[in-house]
């Protein structure tokens, strides 16, 4: 019989997309896929030894678990997810195109209030990175945490009274729910693999490895090797205020990277160039720069908050 692909999922309307684009690439290509969605971490019996061997991650621990466990074939998350150090045993198989890379601010009633000094805005965001850049920006004012998925955090938006808060445009995109009243913020340097979309397995499936090749994007794949090598030197961890973006242009790789503390006031950037043949190293090389200029105290910083 035919092998059939267990695709696993989380099981929220972002994930799903994320899981059909991968399911639909499988079946052009002729193969037999199945979406396994897997519960959150809570509600799964977690086996010990699998934590020896080093899952992180929160976003991704459920489903490298049934990975790891052989419940599933494939895993595919959001790359910005996925910690910087996979998990022993799980390889990337295939990173898809990239969708959009920026951050929005959906606003509730307009935008006014960016240019008015004195207004003390309530903006809502349950991440580090954009709350440690807009307050980089707008010091004045009052950040809340928001967590849940996308169409959750748009419940809870329009339930509170605050001014506005801050989206991946991928997120919104990609399930039709960017409202009219949303802008996107140019200025804010999006997180390090933001809006790619990675599927893994286990190192020793051939099979499903063979099978994931032919739709790896290989710019994408290069562009996003960067900014994560550029988070993993600095700290290692997808939920600190670091930032990162490399795109690549006839045929050289432009990339920005940035590292700022949690309450905005201390800052570090860089940015450079090198031919798509040699950039590697980049982003290993950007983040060096920026220890040795003094973002190491930063990231100390963190780690004593954590």
């Amino acid at each position: 019989m035919e092998k059939v692909i267990r695709i696993g999922t989380r099981e929220s309307q972002l994930a799903l997309w994320q899981a059909h684009q991968v399911n639909n690439l499988l079946t052009a290509q002729g193969y037999r896929t199945e979406l396994v969605p897997i519960k959150s971490e809570g509600d799964i019996d977690l086996v010990t030894p699998l934590y020896e061997i080093g899952v992180q991650g929160i976003f991704t621990k459920s489903l490298d678990i049934a990975l790891l466990n052989g419940r599933i074939d494939i895993a595919v998350h959001s790359y910005k997810d996925v910690p910087t150090q996979l998990p022993q045993q799980i390889v990337t198989a295939a990173i898809l195109e990239r969708g959009p890379v920026k951050d929005l601010l959906v606003y509730k009633t307009n935008t006014d209030f960016l240019e008015q000094p004195d207004y003390i805005a309530n903006i809502a965001t349950s991440s580090v990175r954009r709350k440690a850049q807009w307050l980089r920006k707008y010091p004045q004012h009052q950040l809340h945490n928001l967590r849940g998925n996308v169409n959750t955090r748009l419940q809870k938006l329009a339930a509170e009274n605050w001014d506005g808060a801050i989206f991946a445009a991928a997120g919104l995109e990609r399930i039709n729910v960017r409202p009219e009243t949303s802008v996107e913020l140019d200025w804010m340097l999006p997180a390090p693999a933001q809006g790619a979309v990675v599927a893994v397995c286990r190192e020793d499936d051939a099979f499903c490895l063979n099978a994931c090749a032919p739709f790896n994007h290989a710019p994408t794949a290069l562009t996003t090797k960067v900014e994560r090598e550029f988070l993993r030197t600095l700290m290692g961890g997808c939920t600190t205020p670091i930032s990162a973006y490399a795109h690549i242009q006839d045929d050289t790789v432009f990339f920005e990277g940035e590292i700022c503390s949690l309450d905005g006031t201390k800052f570090f950037s860089t940015s450079r160039q090198s031919a798509t043949g040699n950039a590697t190293n980049i982003g290993k090389d950007a983040a060096e720069e920026l220890l040795a200029k003094g973002a190491a105290e930063i990231v100390a910083q963190i780690r004593n908050v954590k």
